[in-house]
């Protein structure tokens, strides 16, 4: 009876295991990909209009205690990426400290110096292809960060700015 019992408990867990594996559903839990925090040394500005302010957590998740805000139009320091989340310190206005905002509230602009535009690179690495010219003082989307460069992208190409080439204030065209 007991070796029965066994037999059918081993049958039972193997029947769920190809359950989740064949559904996809283990894919979000026990298969899951682990993202690996990138550290960053860039400067952006909040673009979440909430006159509330953008919510700054303790963690990169919305269910994150909030430890403070910071309105829109300010700079921050991003420090690290971490998925979709960006970890920032150094806020120019609101918070004080650091903590984790969503990366879509952060936006990012060109600066050029005088120049006709600024490269945009297929990887984090001058010598790499330049993908794009895009013209000074234009706001492109931020898409992360690694070291001092900036992914980004731009009339729908994404590709890597230099640190000299980003502007991480909203109300200057930094040059």
């Amino acid at each position: 009876m007991a070796n029965r019992a066994s037999n059918l408990l081993v049958g039972l867990t193997f029947c769920c295991i190809s359950v989740l594996v064949n559904t996809g559903i283990g894919n979000g839990s026990v298969l899951a990909k682990t993202i690996k925090q990138q550290k960053c040394n860039i400067y952006a500005y909040i673009i979440h209009q909430d006159p509330q302010g953008l919510k700054v957590r303790s963690g990169a998740n919305p269910a994150d205690k909030i430890l403070g805000k910071i309105p829109t139009y300010e700079t921050v320091q991003i420090i690290a990426v971490l998925g979709k989340w960006v970890q920032i310190t150094n806020a120019s206005g609101g918070f004080k400290g650091t903590g984790w905002v969503y990366l879509p509230t952060l936006g990012i602009s060109v600066q050029g110096y005088g120049s006709d535009g600024v490269n945009l690179y297929a990887s984090s690495d001058r010598k790499s292809k330049k993908l794009a010219r895009v013209p000074v003082n234009v706001n492109v989307k931020l898409l992360g960060c690694q070291g001092e460069w900036a992914k980004v992208e731009y009339q729908g190409i994404k590709g890597w700015l230099a640190r000299e080439d980003q502007c991480g204030a909203a109300l200057t065209s930094c040059s």
